[in-house]
């Protein structure tokens, strides 16, 4: 899954504008997945790749699901979507 571009201005590196790519089935499918795009697996977050415009375009050119930022939380592998689904449950607004 990738989400929506959001500009991060101060990151201090050549591109303003990134994307998360999350799996919601698990690390090894989203390391394959970043692996078949080129991407190195040092640039992993613990629980996400970022990725600039053109990443984010090979990916969904490569079958990513283009999904909102709430639901990639909502889905993701790890911590921090457990941590967003237990939220969910507690008050499912």
């Amino acid at each position: 899954m990738v989400d929506p571009l959001r500009e991060y201005p101060d990151t201090g590196l050549p591109f303003s504008h990134w994307c998360h790519m999350a799996a919601d089935s698990g690390f090894e499918e989203l390391h394959a997945f970043a692996a078949a795009l080129g991407i190195p697996r040092r640039a992993f977050q613990g629980d996400h790749y970022d990725l600039p415009p053109h990443g984010r375009d090979r990916a969904v050119a490569a079958g990513a699901e283009e999904v909102t930022t709430r639901e990639l939380i909502a889905r993701m592998a790890g911590p921090r979507g457990e941590r967003a689904r237990r939220r969910h449950a507690a008050d499912p607004r």
